[in-house]
């Protein structure tokens, strides 16, 4: 620190020293005080006058980071027409002037009042001015110079990045390029070694190398396996000042990590693996697991299995799980414990990716035996056919042996077996098996025509264990026999057209027939079509076979009338060529139809034909449409007399808001007892209990709840009416359908009093009909016509 101090005070002295006569003048008289004036004759005796500026600049210079106790003098201004009685005054403006720096308005000294950082601003522009200090009028035209900033290593050198990562392959030759850092110092590079940088490595050494001019970090060590060490961590130092001693550095953290490469080949662990598998293990199933160790990693370390010997190839296979990076053994085709107990395959492990830079370091695989133990199990029995197949003739009788199912026990001890046919696959029951030998029998005759084929499923268990079991599909065809005639193929039906017997016959058939045989093909065509025998000499009709299992009918003679007969019954034989053949009789039936003169059908109905003389068919269907027209005129009529209603006529003169209703019939008011017995109406069911209703038939008895009803000497119509609504709600037998009952009782306690005159003693002049005015303005008519009765009689 004390040596920082004493260049600082050495480079301000030789700053001053420096430009301490920056500024001279020299005073002489001009006509403008600022320049000093020089004489010259012309060429035509013209006086020239040369100019000589009052100032003299050079630039003026402050170190930074100057921490002296006084502020530091930057330089002094100084006019030549200053004599150095006061009158001039010195002015300072521009760039830091009042603040940075401040001048003395008599001396012209110029000092830095702050500290100076030249990374912050390297230098300021300034302006100075001589005026008069009384007046203020400028003595010197103003002038510009520069202060700058001179640096001083006062910043270290800084890195980019705090830390770097990189990676580099391992085994990599000596010098290989890993990453390059890069470092910067904010000093001035061109003044000085402040910022010349030397890269040098602290930490990482003798694995990895820097340059130190450039900062590229190099491998140094050959051979470095990613297996031993994959990561480093390396430190490297930027210093200034070329590296040399009181320079300022900076480090910064690097750290190598070694890729893979696939420099080792896969391992075995072990060079036998024991398996085993059962007898009863189907394929595909899983039998064991081996791997190959590979330190590699990722794509390097892929290890693909395969089995490249042995005796079991052909009922082993391996594949590869890439997760786990093992090779599962699976069974390829099932194995017998009977036939081979054990098995040895050679089992290879390989790269899948192999590096030719270091094939040397191969092979890259391994191989291992694995031995395979067969395990024995209780297996069920096994049929010698995967499938039977058998033939029985249809109709042979109960009992006829059909075929033989054989299976065996394959195990050493060799169980005896029980067979059964599974009945789900035999609902009728058509055939039985010998559980001991495995003979199938049939129960019943077999009918061919109904089923042809027939197929059931034997059951092969051992006695001494029933759950070993084994099913085999048994398929039974029912062979045929000719037991079926042939039949019409169709119901056939002839038609004949009546004429005259001169009229030539006609070559084409009446109809051509064919047959059906149940049977099969062996034992129904060729058919042959024949009349019966009696009727060979047919004098109407004759068949002729075509010998392709049809026949057309022909006619013999012509002169066909409706009239005389109208159908003809022909009876035909068909006979199949089964052994011994079959044969039938069918009837064909001819009808004799009239037809136009081309031979088109027009009827072959013979009442046609004799209506034809009295009534044409345009006469027939005038009649019909008569009637018909009759039949909708009634029905119309009839729908309008139905849906008559008597009209409601309202007479003008009545007002339908003041209708009077009058009724005949009056009431006996609340004393007449006579007309109903309200004591019967509180107990209607009478003394006898309940009486049901007859409109309907009640599902069961329904008995009244004694709860409800009234007491017998209470004559309070609204508990009775109440009473009776609760016992028609809850009656379970009442109609599904609302009934009103009227009472002429009005009830005990009635203001308005009974409406019935019957029993009125008083006359009308006894009567006071005041209280009418009360009731409201629908009682207002009467009102007013019992009052003005009144009122004529007070003035009469």
């Amino acid at each position: 620190m004390k040596e920082h101090y004493c260049l600082q005070a050495a480079l301000v002295c030789l700053g001053v020293l420096c430009h301490s006569q920056a500024f001279s003048t020299e005073r002489r008289n001009h006509l403008r005080p600022s320049f000093h004036g020089h004489h010259e004759k012309g060429k035509e005796g013209q006086v020239l006058q040369r100019s000589k500026r009052g100032w003299v600049w050079n630039q003026f210079f402050v170190i930074e980071e100057y921490t002296g106790p006084d502020p530091v003098l930057v330089g002094r201004l100084h006019s030549d027409i200053d004599s150095g009685d006061g009158n001039i005054k010195y002015i300072l403006s521009g760039e830091g002037a009042g603040t940075i720096f401040v001048i003395d308005d008599k001396s012209g000294n110029i000092h830095a009042t702050k500290t100076l950082d030249r990374e912050e601003r390297a230098q300021y522009t300034l302006m100075a001015q001589a005026v008069d200090r009384d007046t203020n009028r400028p003595l010197e035209p103003p002038s510009e110079f520069i202060v700058k900033v001179q640096d001083i290593n006062d910043n270290p050198p800084e890195f980019l990045h705090e830390t770097y990562h990189a990676n580099v392959p391992e085994r990599s030759n000596v010098g290989t390029s890993v990453i390059q850092v890069t470092a910067s110092d904010a000093d001035d590079p061109t003044y000085g070694n402040s910022a010349k940088l030397v890269y040098s490595i602290l930490e990482g050494q003798p694995y990895f190398s820097v340059e130190a001019q450039t900062g590229i970090i190099r491998t140094a060590l050959p051979n470095m396996d990613r297996e031993a060490k994959e990561e480093y961590h390396v430190v490297i130092q930027a210093k200034d000042m070329g590296g040399h001693m009181g320079g300022l550095s900076g480090t910064t953290k690097v750290t190598i990590t070694l890729t893979d490469v696939n420099d080792n080949p896969p391992k075995f662990p072990q060079s036998v693996y024991q398996m085993s598998v059962s007898e009863a293990a189907v394929p595909g199933e899983e039998v064991g697991r081996v791997k190959a160790k590979d330190p590699d990693i990722g794509e390097n370390g892929l290890v693909t299995y395969n089995i490249v010997d042995g005796d079991g190839m052909d009922l082993f296979e391996i594949t590869t799980d890439y997760e786990t990076q093992e090779g599962v053994v699976k069974l390829k085709k099932p194995v017998d414990f009977e036939t081979k107990r054990a098995y040895s395959l050679k089992v290879e492990a390989a790269n899948v990716h192999i590096d030719p830079k270091f094939i040397s370091n191969g092979p890259f695989k391994d191989t291992v035996t694995v031995k395979i133990a067969v395990e024995d199990t209780d297996e069920p029995p096994m049929f010698l056919a995967p499938s039977y197949i058998h033939e029985v003739q249809e109709n042979a009788a109960a009992g006829t042996v059909v075929g033989r199912v054989h299976a065996k026990d394959p195990d050493a001890a060799n169980s005896p077996i029980r067979y059964s046919i599974d009945r789900h696959t035999d609902l009728d029951r058509f055939f039985t098996i010998n559980p001991e030998d495995g003979f199938i029998k049939t129960t019943k005759p077999l009918d061919r025509e109904e089923t042809a084929w027939l197929n059931i499923s034997v059951f092969a268990a051992e006695i001494h264990n029933r759950h070993q079991e084994a099913k085999v599909p048994v398929a039974i065809r029912v062979l045929d026999v000719n037991d079926n005639a042939p039949k019409f193929a169709a119901p056939y039906e002839g038609f004949i057209c009546e004429s005259d017997q001169t009229k030539p016959l006609s070559n084409q058939p009446i109809v051509t027939i064919s047959a059906d045989d149940k049977d099969d093909t062996a034992n129904g065509p060729r058919f042959i079509f024949s009349l019966p025998p009696e009727i060979i000499h047919n004098p109407n009709f004759t068949v002729r076979d075509n010998r392709d299992n049809t026949a057309g009918v022909y006619a013999r003679r012509g002169g066909f009338s409706r009239q005389k007969q109208d159908l003809y019954l022909l009876p035909i034989v068909i006979s199949d060529g089964g052994i011994p053949p079959m044969s039938s009789t069918n009837t064909l039936t001819i009808k004799v139809c009239g037809c136009d003169v081309h031979g088109a059908l027009l009827s072959c109905n013979a009442e046609a034909y004799i209506l034809n003389a009295g009534l044409s068919t345009g006469a027939l269907i005038a009649i019909l449409a008569c009637i018909v027209i009759l039949l909708v005129i009634v029905v119309l009529f009839v729908t309008l007399r139905r849906q008559k209603k008597e009209p409601l006529i309202v007479f003008e003169e009545e007002d339908v808001r003041e209708n009077i209703i009058t009724y005949d019939d009056e009431g006996g008011g609340e004393e007449d007892t006579e007309a109903f017995d309200i004591a019967t109406l509180q107990n209607p069911d009478g003394i006898n209990g309940f009486i049901p209703r007859k409109d309907i038939k009640p599902e069961y008895q329904y008995m009244p709840r004694p709860g409800l009803r009234p007491a017998p000497n209470s004559v309070d119509v609204d508990d009775f009416i109440n009473t009776r609504i609760q016992e028609a709600d809850n009656d379970p037998t009442a109609p599904p359908y609302d009934s009103i009952q009227i009472y002429g009782y009005e009830g005990r306690g009635s203001v308005a009093g009974s409406l019935s005159s019957l029993e009125s003693a008083t006359t009308d002049s006894d009567l006071d009909y005041d209280y009418l005015q009360n009731w409201g303005p629908r009682f207002k008519k009467l009102a007013d016509l019992y009052g003005s009765k009144d009122t004529f009689d007070d003035d009469s």
